[in-house]
């Protein structure tokens, strides 16, 4: 082995905090004691990086690098190395990295394997190993503590790619880099670096393949290498037949049949045909027919018994590659004429099993070489006929992302311009229902072709506008919207309405008002005969079309009148799209369905459609429909003051639109659950959701998520008794002006800003706005307006006419419904009386308040309500004025840090213990101090010291009361 002194260069790092985190530690404890480290991942995912950045950040001691020796193998016996790193260390403690492990030879590994564990604690040594993970990690290491490298998430990829081309990148090519990288950070650099200016900035085509086996080879350290022919086939097998899974593994079954074909060998009474290829070596005969049922390792293996790659995992009958990036390279890398045989024998296996789409596809993969024949099955114009006319009949089980795959292959072998685009937009469109809206981008640009004909032109279009409005600027989705329904109009006027009142769905997310009107001008009558996107089959087009059309003519009369505030003209064509899906099954009307309840202010209505169209969409298995239907019923929850529920959609919404790529519909759930937090003790939660949100919403346009973000952000303020921020805030979105909110959201916010310009004693700001509220509450979509409305004209009215108003919008909610929103309205009209000096009446209302607040999950405001009643001097019922009952004030998270307090811990040590952060940790100790009317930590630890005690003694009586009580029994 050889060592040598680092020196530190600098290591700039995206996406690897929690990595960093432990790093950071074991450094920070060197001073103390040693440890050691293994940091495992595939090759290019940034280990060697990691650990130069531990080298750099360690300022304790020397740092040391091990290596095997110039000939691979160790000069140092374990005793010498163990005697060099404890003399080294004797001064100060020392870091020693080990990069590459995996790569050095039997010897050194067991040497440095049996150093390591030799080292104690008191040492001062820490010993930091990388090893790559595309195969098994060596017994020397396999005990060690590891830190594992996963794919960058999307957002670190991002950064670290606009770091590498000074974001120069055309948005397109950005699109295009990171869906080829998988996250693989220096994959992504190789990638942008093959690139010329003219292509990184869009002007000139990109190279295909993006990833070429050069490419891969380089960040993967070259293919695999094995000795064995049966391995090497056995790798390039399991690589090819991955090309049409799901997920990353495949049937270890399927791998041992297109073996047996690839590799065929004479048995008595029975005729193999050869396949091109190497011969293979002597072994079993093959089987005539396949045995069913799962296979293990002999089926794979062979007679021989040859062990399985140490880059493959066999488990059970499925095989996987350890590393995806091998698996790629892998397939890449072999020759043209032995990946056509693979993919040959893989189709030939799975057509006999009667696979047809997967099969074709592998059919598709094994062309090449001279043209066949005019009249053979396996010209390429034949197959990718045969492969588009396969993708789409819906009575084939296939998921959306092979239809993509077997729509983009036939593209490619197709040579008629026209026809060529219309199979690349078809892979779009059903990459976009598979939720990669990142595949989809690319085959919408290799679809574009002037002389293509509109209808063409116009589908990919609409895809392109689709995918825009779910994750990108919404004014972008909004015209390639428009210009798809003029394409369509023509040839596909129903397709042409569907794709009109799409781009109303662009402006309305906007807040265009101007350009939703337009959009949803009356249009020509248009026929039906023509299939939406994505029906399932021409058996079933014309009825589903005639169907769409109707939903789509229905939604877009009543959504205009609704704008227009002609309420009695929008009820009827809303009313129908909301009755559709009672008895409807497909999730995209059910979706309307749950839109026009929502505009129509039918809460009921809307959570049931949006309940049905989240379980269409998931018996469906369409995963970009699933966060929609999610976003719907959270908003319907919203609406009916249901914000538990509302917030347990939105958390699976937001989970499912960030896998699906989905930012824009994440954005309107991250709204979601910043305005079910802010009704709740959790500023920080309502913080972290408003800042994404927001980040999201400025980017792409979207004033209504935007809006929504804000007003729960103002909420929290007015919860947390902040009136003034409040006001200040809301102002911006209610008050006339440019910078007002959205045109269908601001004015859900109204109540709001009037309590917190009331409080802000800006009387006049409050009065300005109740007009067009009134107008709202009038209009009659909104069931909790009326009583909103009659709660602000009481906090506004002289004292002889606001217990009137308080009365009748007591009587009003009584009507609408919904705990919070009438706990709200008792609890002010509980502080205005208690303000006259009717307690005994303000107490009743403060009670009924906190009730409603507690049931609906409402702690800020319980807070508020319980803060009353007692400057009534009436505690919250349960409570009696003792330590123990001011102890019961408290939710359970303050409770927990009012004991951490009392026994003497720090801000910081408590937000350590409790996993929150100390401002988090701040704002509740200000609420325990509030709450139990001490000044001083000292008072505190005497407080819940005797509440402490009291509950003991309480116990030590429940106990003997208890003993007395099976004392008596056992007596009679």
């Amino acid at each position: 082995m050889t060592g040598e002194t680092t020196v530190r260069t600098a290591v700039r790092i995206h996406g690897r905090s929690t990595q960093r985190k432990a790093l950071r530690a074991l450094l920070d404890a060197l001073p103390h004691h040693g440890g050691h480290l293994l940091v495992a991942g595939e090759p290019g995912l940034g280990r060697t990086t990691l650990l130069r950045w531990a080298a750099r950040s360690f300022r304790a001691g020397p740092v040391l690098h091990l290596g095997p020796g110039p000939d691979g193998g160790a000069h140092v016996t374990v005793e010498q190395l163990l005697d060099t790193l404890r003399a080294a260390s004797a001064a100060a403690p020392v870091l020693v990295c080990a990069d590459d492990a995996h790569l050095w030879d039997a010897p050194a590994r067991t040497a440095l394997g049996r150093a390591v564990r030799r080292l104690s604690t008191a040492d001062r040594v820490g010993l930091l190993l990388s090893v790559a993970s595309d195969r098994a990690v060596a017994p020397e290491f396999a005990r060690l503590p590891v830190v594992h490298l996963d794919p960058l998430a999307p957002s670190a990829a991002a950064a670290l790619l606009d770091d590498a081309t000074d974001g120069v990148a055309a948005p397109a090519v950005r699109e295009q880099l990171l869906a080829e990288a998988e996250g693989n950070p220096a994959l992504l650099v190789a990638l942008a670096r093959r690139l010329s200016p003219a292509e990184l900035r869009g002007h000139r085509p990109l190279p295909r393949p993006l990833a070429d086996a050069a490419v891969l080879a380089e960040v993967a350290g070259g293919a695999p290498s094995d000795p064995s022919a049966h391995a090497r086939d056995l790798l390039l097998t399991v690589a090819a037949a991955g090309q049409t899974e799901e997920g990353t593994d495949v049937d270890a079954g399927l791998v041992h049949d297109a073996l047996r074909r690839l590799r065929p060998e004479p048995v008595p009474g029975l005729r193999a045909e050869p396949v091109p290829g190497p011969r293979a070596e002597p072994g079993p005969a093959p089987r005539a027919e396949p045995v069913p049922g799962p296979r293990v390792a002999e089926p794979v293996l062979g007679a021989r018994a040859e062990p399985v790659p140490e880059y493959l995992v066999l488990a059970g009958d499925r095989l996987r590659f350890r590393s995806p990036l091998v698996r790629r390279t892998v397939h890449a890398t072999a020759t043209p004429e032995r990946r056509r045989a693979v993919h040959r024998a893989l189709a030939e296996v799975l057509e006999t099993g009667g696979h047809r789409l997967t099969g074709l596809l592998h059919r598709s993969w094994s062309l090449g070489g001279p043209e066949p024949a005019p009249a053979s099955a396996d010209r390429p114009a034949a197959v990718a006929d045969r492969l588009a006319a396969v993708a789409a009949d819906g009575a084939v089980p296939a998921p959306h992302r092979l239809r993509a795959t077997a729509y983009a292959r036939a593209a490619e072998l197709t040579a008629d311009g026209a026809r060529r685009a219309e199979r690349y937009t078809a892979a779009a469109e059903q990459a976009l229902l598979a939720g990669r809206p990142d595949r989809a981008r690319p085959l919408l640009a290799a679809a574009r072709d002037s002389a293509a004909p509109a209808a063409v032109r116009g589908r990919a279009e609409w895809v392109r506008g689709v995918t825009e409005l779910r994750d990108g600027p919404v004014g972008d989705a909004h015209q390639s919207l428009l210009l798809a329904a003029s394409l369509l109009a023509a040839d596909a006027p129903a397709d042409a309405a569907a794709a009109a009142l799409a781009a109303a769905d662009a402006a309305w997310a906007a807040g265009d008002l101007s350009a939703c009107l337009a959009t949803l001008a009356p249009g020509p009558p248009h026929r039906t005969e023509n299939p939406a996107p994505g029906s399932d089959g021409p058996a079933d087009a014309r009825s589903a079309a005639a169907h769409t059309a109707a939903v789509v003519h229905d939604h877009r009369v009543g959504m205009r009148a609704l704008l227009e505030g002609r309420l009695d003209r929008a009820g009827a064509p809303l009313g129908q799209v909301v009755e559709r899906g009672r008895t409807e099954g497909r999730p995209e009307t059910l979706l309307r369905s749950a839109a026009a309840a929502l505009l129509l202010g039918d809460v009921d209505a809307a959570r049931r459609g949006g309940a049905r169209a989240l379980a269409a969409a998931r018996q469906l298995g369409s995963d970009t429909l699933v966060p929609q239907a999610l976003e719907y019923l959270a908003y319907a929850e919203l609406r009916a003051g249901r914000h538990p529920q509302a917030r347990t959609h939105a958390e699976e919404g937001l989970r499912t639109a960030l896998r699906t790529g989905q930012r824009n519909t994440a954005a309107h759930h991250r709204a979601v659950l910043a305005l079910a937090a802010s009704i709740e003790e959790e500023p920080d939660v309502v913080a972290r959701h408003v800042t994404a949100a927001l980040d999201t919403a400025r980017r792409h346009g979207l004033a209504q998520a935007a809006t929504l973000a804000q007003w729960a952000a103002a909420r929290a303020d007015l919860g947390r008794g902040r009136p003034f921020d409040a006001a200040d805030r809301l102002g911006l979105l209610v008050l006339p002006g440019p910078g007002r909110g959205h045109f269908a959201v601001w004015r859900l916010a109204v109540p709001c800003f009037v309590e917190a310009a009331v409080l802000a004693e800006r009387h006049e700001d409050a009065r300005e706005v109740l007009t067009d509220f009134a107008d709202w509450a009038a209009f009659g979509a909104d069931p909790q307006a009326a009583a909103q409305l009659a709660r602000c004209h009481a906090l506004l009215a002289p004292a002889d006419h606001a217990d009137a108003l308080y009365r009748r919008a007591l009587d009003r909610h009584d009507e609408a419904g919904g705990d919070f929103e009438r706990a709200r309205t008792a609890l002010l009209y509980g502080k205005w009386l208690r303000r006259r000096r009717r307690p005994r009446e303000a107490r009743g209302r403060l009670g009924t308040a906190l009730a409603g607040f507690e049931r609906c999950g409402a702690g800020v405001w319980a807070a508020q309500a319980r803060g009353e009643l007692r400057a009534l001097g009436a505690a919250p019922q349960g409570t009696g004025t003792g330590a123990p009952a001011r102890l019961g004030l408290l939710t359970p998270q303050q409770l927990r840090i009012a004991r951490h307090v009392a026994e003497g811990a720090t801000n910081r040590e408590v937000a350590l213990a409790l996993g929150v952060s100390t401002r988090t940790v701040d704002y509740h100790l200000r609420k325990v101090f509030a709450a139990l009317g001490v000044r001083s930590r000292l008072e505190l630890a005497r407080t819940v010291g005797e509440a402490e005690q009291a509950r003991e003694v309480r116990g030590a009586g429940e106990s003997r009361r208890a003993g007395s009580y099976e004392k008596t029994g056992a007596q009679h």
